[in-house]
């Protein structure tokens, strides 16, 4: 009787990890999977919950009347280059300005979970992580598997969000001087960014409506395009998540090496061939915790063996940093912007005049003393 060859490696790792099964207890029938879904879906909500808030609150503004409610300051996550610009300012100066607070609270909490949390940012609040999953899915049942690039053009790619960070941040920290930054944080582009933002998106060209239809094609075909290859923030917090203490460590002695921890990692990492997972694509979803068929073998933890951390305790933490964070804001008073409505309504009226326009990183010279402070000398 033939016997082939290529058939005894598997079949002896399959006697293996079924040994290894009945030897180790099994995992527990616990999902966060459900749990971090729900989060998302709660982020989501309040996310459109601002974006109606805001809408009404400028469509008020543009039938020329105050508003009767109030700006929503959350709009300001969605000011990430502001946020940046005003943190530098901020280090240099001391001094938090108020022309958009809320954004820089939020970048810092937001750098702070992946500091501490890995990528938890990108899989657990993130509209636009959610909405790749959703894509995800409708790959899943289109193809009935999930494609990846071959690796000669997946790292290549994976460099441009890489290169869209560091020419963002290079922009900031090393071609703006103290008296650019300044110029910027309270020019008229900069006080009415949150209106320019929602009317790029509100009365889109066609060449925007098209760039956003190809990364939603691109998306469905490759699984997570947009934040694997083009999202900057999504580099920023790859970079930071390397200095994260919780990995996702895997005990070989109990691994069965099922590979099922791989096959549902969204980011395509080999986890079920690696000790600790460094990989700045982590998301910390923990799918591939949820997944293993073996008690303890998948974990986040600090070290192999010490400070581990559960998957209910993870969704406790990444919940509470922006609480505490949103609402030490508040207590502090650096929540609300400064702007007033009857200075949104001056500046609705002239939103487009030259001097509302953007000016491609230049920041123009203005009469300063009409919108802010005087103009640091150093």
């Amino acid at each position: 009787m033939e016997v082939d060859v290529n058939v005894l490696p598997q079949k002896k790792q399959h006697i293996v990890g079924e040994e290894k099964k009945k030897k180790f207890a099994k995992a527990d029938s616990f999902r966060i999977g459900p749990y971090r879904r729900l989060i998302q879906v709660g982020f989501l909500l309040v996310v459109l919950w601002i974006g109606v808030e805001f809408v009404l609150f400028v469509s008020q503004l543009e039938k020329g009347i105050l508003p009767t409610i109030d700006r929503p300051p959350g709009v300001e996550a969605f000011l990430p280059i502001s946020a940046l610009i005003s943190l530098r300012y901020w280090i240099l100066t001391g001094v938090l300005n108020n022309i958009h607070p809320a954004s820089v609270v939020l970048f810092l909490i937001i750098l702070a979970t992946a500091v501490f949390l890995k990528k938890g940012f990108c899989s657990w609040v993130c509209p636009f992580g959610w909405f790749s999953e959703m894509l995800d899915k409708l790959h899943m049942k289109i193809f009935d598997r999930r494609f990846h690039l071959p690796r000669w053009l997946d790292y290549p790619l994976r460099s441009l969000k890489y290169l869209l960070m560091f020419f963002f941040v290079w922009a900031v920290l090393v071609q703006m001087n103290i008296i650019d930054l300044h110029k910027f944080i309270y020019s008229p582009y900069n006080r009415v960014a949150d209106i320019k933002m929602m009317k790029f998106f509100a009365e889109m060209s066609s060449a925007t409506f098209w760039t956003l239809v190809i990364l939603v094609a691109l998306s469905t075909l490759i699984p997570y395009f947009w934040c694997r290859y083009l999202c900057p923030y999504g580099a920023l917090l790859g970079m930071l998540s390397w200095l994260s203490p919780l990995k996702i460590h895997r005990n070989e002695e109990t691994c069965t090496d099922c590979g099922l921890c791989t096959k549902v990692c969204p980011s395509n990492i080999k986890v079920d061939k690696s000790r600790v997972v460094w990989s700045d694509e982590c998301h910390a979803c923990l799918q591939c915790v949820d997944a293993c068929p073996v008690k303890d073998t998948l974990y986040l933890s600090v070290t192999k063996r010490r400070f581990r951390l559960s998957r209910k305790a993870y969704a406790f933490i990444i919940i509470l940093l922006f609480l505490v964070g949103t609402s030490v804001a508040r207590l502090t008073g650096h929540w609300q912007n400064g702007i007033s409505k009857e200075e949104y309504l001056y500046h609705i009226k002239r939103l487009d005049d030259p001097i509302y326009l953007h000016n491609q990183g230049q920041v123009p010279n203005y009469e300063m003393e009409k919108w802010g402070p005087p103009v640091p000398t150093h």
